[in-house]
């Protein structure tokens, strides 16, 4: 991945050889918002940085331009007043948040799935055991609805002991 800076100011070119050497990642420059969204057509990014004072001048580029950037992280800076190390600081913090808002997503999908496993799995070992207590239920039937109680409690125990698993 890489980064996309949008500022229509002389100097931030510098600035993004900078924030490229220092993060080790590609840093493309647009101009303005027709350079901005072309690059954005043609790849996805880390990280676009859009100056300020183009948000500022024309913010219906700079909304045309957070509405393509797609999963990427949008960050809106005042190249005048910052310097590229503020720069770098601000995009370094913003992919770090990003990968702390990402673990906590992947955390609470697991957890989520985990429970709906759990329900889904005592849901079978319960319909297995009211099956069971049935009167008149063939042998070979009975045999099988044993052997799926017996995989779904084998399956609620594994899910049990796995880690991030709440009762």
């Amino acid at each position: 991945m890489s980064i996309l800076i949008v500022s229509g100011i002389e100097g931030v070119r510098n600035c993004a050889d900078a924030v490229s050497k220092q993060i080790g990642m590609k840093v493309e420059f647009a101009e303005g918002r027709r350079s901005a969204l072309d690059a954005l057509r043609r790849r996805e990014f880390a990280v676009v940085v859009v100056d300020e004072t183009l948000a500022e001048c024309d913010p219906s580029a700079a909304d045309s331009i957070w509405e393509r950037s797609g999963f990427a992280i949008p960050l809106q800076i005042n190249f005048a007043l910052a310097g590229s190390a503020r720069v770098i600081r601000e995009i370094r913090a913003a992919m770090h948040r990003r990968e702390k808002e990402q673990a906590f997503a992947r955390i609470a999908a697991r957890e989520d799935i985990g429970a709906e496993l759990r329900n889904t799995v005592t849901g079978l070992v319960l319909q297995s055991q009211l099956a069971l207590a049935e009167g008149g239920i063939p042998g070979h039937v009975a045999q099988k609805l044993r052997m799926v109680e017996d995989l779904a409690g084998k399956l609620r125990r594994q899910l049990a002991a796995s880690p991030g698993a709440t009762q």
